[in-house]
């Protein structure tokens, strides 16, 4: 799929999607879902497109599901406030997008040195992390669910090598959340851009790196037109989950059944995305390189350093927000080191004997 074709598309705003569905159960409901990504982007915009189709698929018609992808109905960035409003029922996107909402947001999302996927998951949905999700969303009159996640993301691309944290002084990079705010700390100017503005800006020389997702989703953005050095994975986010965000009044009003209807199709596509993703992120990989040239760098250890003392700034910021930021700071920072410490003396001890061995 050429970049460009499905980004002219989203641009031109092809309109809501009624999905094919079987026809509208007696007395079912309609339910209008924005997302903060443009129709047909390759993994995430297919991923939310999955989602809706879904969720119809598994009421058997009683929940018809009506699309929009970004700009159709709102801007990217403007979901929150629609959904929060009650224009329409549910946004799938990334809720550290809305930090200016509430900080501790990005938790839900990803924050740096944070959760892989099988640590958020383990927290949002046995170790308490739902209930602090729900306590925040609150304020907003929302509920969200786990909706997608593609696994730890690359650190980005860069139109120069990072050699030292000193090679972030005065660059200009895309990326959102509490990581952009780490790279603040070391210099960077950042911003954050809906995905669909960040190519032409890269290549216009407006910012000078991005980070987006990993080489399967990064493959088809052409970012390496404009950036050929290609970081693996980053500290921002190490198991970035997505959701799936109604509005509470009207999640107040669907019966018990309805519930777990949305709730099994959110979940079922929380882990579609991020084996989907691990799936194909190898061969794009390869891809990148001998079809494009794409140089793959890591970041040295002094680098992750630096961005480790920035990010215990940020999270001490972040907790001194207000008493909720900080209960659900302790919380992850508690919970990450109890689940990791279990994860990595087991799956991470095998793993990293079985890549030696095979010398991976």
């Amino acid at each position: 799929m050429e970049r460009r074709k499905f980004l002219k598309g989203a641009a031109l705003g092809a309109g809501a999607t009624a999905l094919a569905t079987p026809a509208l159960a007696q007395g079912g409901k309609t339910m209008t879902i924005v997302s903060t990504w443009p129709r047909d982007f390759p993994g995430l915009g297919v991923s939310a497109q999955r989602l809706a189709a879904r969720i119809t698929q598994l009421s058997e018609g009683a929940i018809q599901t009506e699309y929009f992808a970004a700009g159709e109905r709102v801007g990217a960035l403007d979901v929150f406030d629609e959904v929060a409003s009650g224009n329409s029922q549910a946004y799938i996107g990334a809720d550290y997008y809305w930090t200016g909402k509430h900080p501790a947001l990005a938790y839900f999302t990803a924050v740096p040195f944070g959760m892989s996927f099988a640590e958020i998951n383990a927290w949002v949905l046995y170790g308490g992390g739902m209930a602090l999700w729900d306590k925040v969303q609150d304020q907003f009159g929302l509920k969200g669910l786990p909706a997608g996640n593609t696994g730890t993301q690359a650190g980005g691309w860069f139109n120069k090598e990072i050699e030292s944290a000193d090679d972030f002084k005065g660059l200009k990079m895309r990326i959102p959340g509490l990581g952009g705010q780490v790279l603040s700390k070391l210099g960077a100017s950042t911003v954050s851009l809906p995905g669909g503005q960040i190519y032409e800006n890269l290549v216009s020389g407006t910012i000078d790196a991005t980070e987006w997702v990993g080489p399967y989703n990064d493959y088809f953005m052409k970012f390496y037109e404009a950036a050929k050095y290609y970081y693996t994975g980053g500290m921002h986010e190490p198991g970035a989950q997505l959701s799936l965000t109604s509005n509470k009044s009207w999640w107040s009003s669907l019966t018990e059944t309805e519930q777990a209807i949305i709730t099994a199709a959110a979940l079922e596509e929380n882990s579609n995305s991020y084996f989907e993703s691990m799936a194909l992120n190898g061969e794009y990989l390869k891809k990148l390189e001998e079809e494009h040239g794409v140089e793959v760098r890591s970041f040295g250890e002094d680098v992750w350093d630096a961005m480790g003392e920035a990010a215990e700034e940020v999270f001490e910021e972040t907790a001194g927000y207000d008493a909720l930021a900080a209960e659900v700071n302790d919380a992850v920072q508690s919970k990450m080191r109890e689940i990791g410490r279990g994860i990595s003396l087991f799956e991470g001890q095998f793993v990293g004997q079985r890549n030696r061995i095979l010398g991976l």
